[in-house]
């Protein structure tokens, strides 16, 4: 039953990096792509730990930790790149 719920998330799951993908190829601003990038960087690692969680191998929790950290790394580089052309409002410099 467990293992029937991990096989349906994993599906959602690669649908809607396929839609991201889409997102960040067809986005009409910068942001759109960067926000597109954040969620396909979060999707991918999400289905790294399902992948150990079907491999029974606990290493790629570890996997997918640093792959998060260093992602979250990128998309904050990438916003303070991308700072200027992204309209906050007032939260905006």
């Amino acid at each position: 039953m467990v293992n029937t719920i991990l096989i349906i998330v994993a599906c959602i799951m690669m649908l809607a990096i396929l839609l991201t993908f889409y997102r960040f190829f067809k986005g009409s601003t910068e942001c759109d792509r960067l926000v597109a990038f954040d969620l396909m960087t979060v999707s991918s690692s999400s289905i790294i730990g399902l992948i150990a969680k079907f491999s029974g191998r606990i290493i790629y929790l570890d996997v997918a930790m640093v792959y998060g950290l260093l992602s979250f790394l990128g998309v904050v580089l990438l916003h303070v790149i991308l700072r200027k052309d992204c309209n906050y409002g007032k939260f905006n410099n």
